[in-house]
C-alpha cells in the first residue's frame, strides 16, 4: 500500500514538473524544406540541431503555419531558436537524420520562455522576426558538400577557341548540371510529408563579381552570361554526393562588332564541355584548375578548351557547431577600435621597429596592457599540423659549424617543413637576417630571452595566455601568387585547405571561450571557407587595394578595395580590412562599405601615423590595426574592459562610486576554463580584489 501510494506520488511529481507547451511560427518554405526548433534544453536538442523538434504543417500549405508541442520543465528558463531546412534520410539504420540548415535565426539573445501553467500556447509570429527585430542568417555546412566552379581572366582568358572565324568573338557560358537520375522511390516522395526524411536536391547558384556589382542567382540566362575581363563567374553547387555529378558547360558566341542586350535573340552554339565530378574526386585536392577540352556539335571534335578553376568545402571533421550563439554578422556600434598589429607591433621589416619580438605572448600582452581591444597576429601551420602564430612562411635556419669562430651560415626553409618542437627548439631567425652580415647577433637574443618572448607559439598557448576580454584578430596565412606569378615564400604547393582550416578552426572553437574573435586573410577562397565551415565568428576579407608598396596579386578579387566590397558581400562576410593607403586616398570607400552594411578595419604603415589615424577615424572606419600602442596609449583597460565596469556600476549600485580601474586591475582575470561560469561572476570577482586594493 505504502509503495503504491510514493509511486502514484512520484508520477504526480513527474507530471506537476513539466508544462505541454505549444510553440508556433509562420513562413514560407521551398518543396522538402521544413521548420525546426532547437533550444537549451534537452527536449529542443540542447542546441544541437541533429536534434531539434520538427515543427508540422496543416495540409494547406498556403498557411505556412508551423506547429510542435513539447513538454518542457516547468519553471526552467529555455531559451530556442527557429530554422528551416532539410531533414535527411540517416546514413545507418538506426542513426539520426542527417540536418542541413538553410536559414536560422541569430539574434544576439535567442528567444525565451519559463513555463509555469500546465498548458502554453506560445505564437511566436513570424520566422526570423523577434521583438520586432529581423535577424537571420544562412546556414553553415554540417553534412553537405559544396562545390565552387569558377571562369575569370586572373591569370589569362579562360577560353581559347582555335577557329580563325571566332578571333573577334566573345563567348558567354551556360553551365547545366546532371544527376543520378530518379528512381520509382524518389519520385514518389514528393507526395510524402515534409517530416519524413528527405533525400536533398542538388542545388546550383549563379554569381557575378566585379567592380562594379555582384549577382546571385538560382537561374541563368539562356545563353548564360558573358565572358568579360573584368568579371568572376562563379557556380556553387550543393550536394550530398560530391563524386557523383555530369556538370555542362555550353559556349555561345557574341560579335563584338554588335552590341548585345540580356533580351537578345540566343546568339550561336559553339560547342559544350563536360566535367564529371569524380574528376576531382580522384584529384583529391581541395583546390585546383582543370582544363577541359571543348567539343564541336556537328561534326564531333575539339574545337577549343576551357580553364576551370575550383574550390571543395567540406564541414568541418570532428567537430559539431550548435545554435547556441552566432557573431558572423554582429558587430555593436563604437568608436573606432584600437588593434595591436602583429601584438604590440611590427618588429622586422617597418621603419621604426616595434621593442617587443612581434607575434609573441610578451607582444599581444604588451598591446593589450595599453587598451589595445583586439591583438591582430598570424596563424598557420607547422609540419606535425599545430597551428602557431607567425607572420612569414618562411624563417633562416642556422647552420651548426664546427668551430665556434666561424661565423654562421644561414639558409631560409619553409616553417610548414618544421614541426612545432623543432620550431621551439632549433636556431631560427626571420628572414631577413639573411641580408645582415653579422648572423650570430640575429640569435643572442632569442637564447636569451624568457619563454613568452619566444617565437612561434602555439594558437591554443595563446588563447590560453591572454585574457579573455582581449579580442584576437587572427589572420589566417596562405600562400598567394603575384601577377608576375611570383608566389609568396617561392611556395607554389601547400597543406590541403579543408584539412589546414579544419585545425586551426576546431582549436579556436574549442579553446576560445568568451573571447571576442574575428577571421580574416588575404586570400579569398581561405574567407570563403571560414564563413561556410562554421557559424559563430566573423570573417574579415583582407586587401591591399590599388598600392604602389606592394606587388599586384594574381587574383581578379584581391584587386582593388571595390570589388573586395563586392566580394564580402557576395559571400555574406562581416566586412573588409583595407590597406590604410587606398583609404587615405579614397575616404569613399568607407561609406561605400558602411553603406552596404559592411564593417571595416584599416592597416598599414600609414596607420602608424597619428594624424593619419585620426583622419580615418573621422571616415568612421571600425578598427585600426596599427604599431607600438604603447606609444600612443598609456597603461590602461581597454574599451570591453570599461564597458564591463560600467554595466556593472549600473546593476550594483555600490560601485557607483568605483573610479574606472587602472589595467593592473584586470590582468589578473585569466581565461576560465570551466564552461559553467559567467563573465559577469568573473567580473565581480576581480572588481571584489579592486575594491579591497582601492580601500
Amino acid at each position: 500500500m505504502d509503495r503504491r501510494f510514493h509511486q502514484s506520488q512520484d508520477r504526480s511529481s513527474a507530471e506537476m514538473a513539466s508544462s505541454q507547451v505549444t510553440f508556433v511560427v509562420r513562413g514560407s518554405s521551398a518543396p522538402g524544406e521544413v521548420f525546426a526548433i532547437c533550444g537549451s534544453c534537452s527536449t529542443l536538442g540542447n542546441w544541437n540541431p541533429q536534434l531539434a523538434v520538427v515543427l508540422q504543417t496543416p495540409d494547406d500549405l498556403s498557411e505556412k503555419r508551423w506547429k510542435a508541442t513539447v513538454e518542457l520543465p516547468r519553471g526552467i528558463p529555455v531559451r530556442y531558436r527557429y530554422f528551416k531546412g532539410y531533414f535527411l534520410e540517416p546514413k545507418t539504420i538506426d542513426g539520426p537524420c542527417e540536418v542541413i540548415v538553410h536559414t536560422w535565426e541569430t539574434h544576439l539573445q535567442p528567444r525565451s520562455i519559463t513555463p509555469l501553467e500546465n498548458k502554453i500556447d506560445v505564437d511566436d509570429g513570424d520566422f526570423g522576426i523577434c521583438n520586432g527585430i529581423k535577424n537571420v542568417d544562412a546556414g553553415w555546412l554540417t553534412c553537405q558538400t559544396e562545390i565552387r566552379l569558377r571562369l575569370h581572366y586572373s591569370e589569362k582568358p579562360p577560353v581559347l577557341i582555335s577557329k580563325k572565324k571566332f578571333k573577334t568573338s566573345r563567348f558567354r557560358v551556360k553551365l547545366t548540371l546532371e544527376g543520378l537520375e530518379k528512381d520509382d522511390d524518389d519520385e514518389g516522395q514528393e507526395k510524402t510529408s515534409p517530416t519524413v526524411p528527405q533525400k536533398m536536391a542538388n542545388t546550383v547558384e549563379f554569381s557575378l563579381i566585379s567592380d562594379d556589382e555582384y549577382r546571385c542567382r538560382h537561374s541563368q540566362p539562356d545563353c548564360g552570361y558573358a565572358l568579360q575581363p573584368d568579371r568572376w563567374i562563379e557556380y556553387t553547387i550543393q550536394t550530398m554526393e560530391p563524386d557523383n555529378l555530369e556538370l555542362i558547360f555550353d559556349f555561345f558566341e557574341e560579335d563584338l562588332s554588335e552590341k548585345v542586350v540580356q533580351d537578345d535573340v540566343l546568339p550561336g552554339h559553339v560547342g559544350s564541355a563536360c566535367l564529371l565530378s569524380s574528376t576531382i574526386a580522384e584529384l583529391g585536392k581541395s583546390a585546383g584548375v582543370l582544363t577541359l577540352a571543348i567539343m564541336s556539335r556537328n561534326p564531333r571534335k575539339t574545337i577549343g578548351k576551357v580553364r576551370v578553376d575550383y574550390i571543395i568545402i567540406k564541414p568541418i571533421q570532428g567537430y559539431a557547431c550548435d545554435m547556441q550563439a552566432s557573431y558572423a554578422k554582429y558587430w555593436k556600434p563604437r568608436t573606432t577600435l584600437d588593434v595591436g598589429h602583429r601584438g604590440a607591433g611590427n618588429s622586422t621589416t617597418t621603419t621604426k621597429l616595434a621593442k617587443v619580438q612581434e607575434n609573441t605572448i610578451a607582444s599581444m600582452r604588451n598591446a593589450a596592457s595599453h587598451g589595445a581591444a583586439f591583438v591582430e597576429f598570424d596563424v598557420h601551420l607547422s609540419k606535425d599540423h599545430v597551428p602557431i602564430v607567425y607572420h612569414d612562411l618562411t624563417c633562416c635556419m642556422a647552420m651548426k659549424k664546427k668551430l665556434d669562430t666561424e661565423p654562421l651560415e644561414l639558409f631560409e626553409i619553409a616553417v610548414k617543413e618544421l614541426t612545432f618542437d623543432q620550431l621551439q627548439l632549433l636556431k631560427l631567425a626571420h628572414v631577413t637576417a639573411m641580408k645582415v652580415k653579422d648572423h650570430n647577433a640575429s640569435f643572442q637574443d632569442e637564447e636569451k630571452s624568457a619563454f613568452e618572448m619566444q617565437p612561434f607559439p602555439s594558437l591554443q598557448r595563446v588563447l590560453e595566455s591572454i585574457p579573455d576580454d582581449v579580442g584576437f584578430d587572427i589572420e589566417v596565412k596562405w600562400i598567394s601568387q603575384q601577377r608576375d606569378g611570383q608566389w609568396d615564400g617561392n611556395l607554389s604547393t601547400y597543406f590541403d585547405m579543408n584539412l589546414f582550416l579544419d585545425i586551426i578552426l576546431k582549436t579556436v572553437l574549442m579553446n576560445a571561450g568568451r573571447r571576442r574573435i574575428v577571421f580574416s586573410s588575404f586570400h579569398a577562397d581561405i574567407c570563403t571557407m571560414i564563413r561556410h565551415k562554421q557559424n559563430k565568428y566573423p570573417v574579415l576579407f583582407l586587401t591591399q587595394g590599388e598600392s604602389k608598396l606592394y606587388p599586384e596579386l594574381m587574383d581578379l578579387r584581391c584587386r582593388t578595395t571595390a570589388i573586395a566590397i563586392n566580394f564580402a558581400q557576395f559571400e555574406n562576410l562581416l566586412g573588409i580590412s583595407v590597406h590604410s593607403e587606398d583609404l587615405l586616398r579614397n575616404p569613399s570607400f568607407v561609406t561605400q562599405a558602411i553603406s552596404k552594411g559592411l564593417v571595416i578595419f584599416s592597416w598599414g604603415d600609414d596607420a602608424n601615423d597619428p594624424d593619419n589615424r585620426k583622419k580615418l577615424k573621422e571616415y568612421g572606419v571600425h578598427g585600426l590595426i596599427y604599431d607600438r600602442i604603447y606609444d600612443s596609449n598609456p597603461e590602461q583597460p581597454n574599451i570591453f574592459q570599461v564597458e564591463q565596469l560600467e554595466r556593472l556600476k549600473r546593476e550594483l549600485p555600490e560601485l557607483k562610486s568605483c573610479v574606472t580601474p587602472s589595467v593592473s586591475h584586470f590582468k589578473s582575470v585569466t581565461p576560465c576554463k570551466c564552461h559553467h561560469c559567467h563573465p559577469g561572476e568573473k567580473a565581480v570577482d576581480n572588481l571584489k580584489n579592486f575594491n579591497m586594493q582601492k580601500n
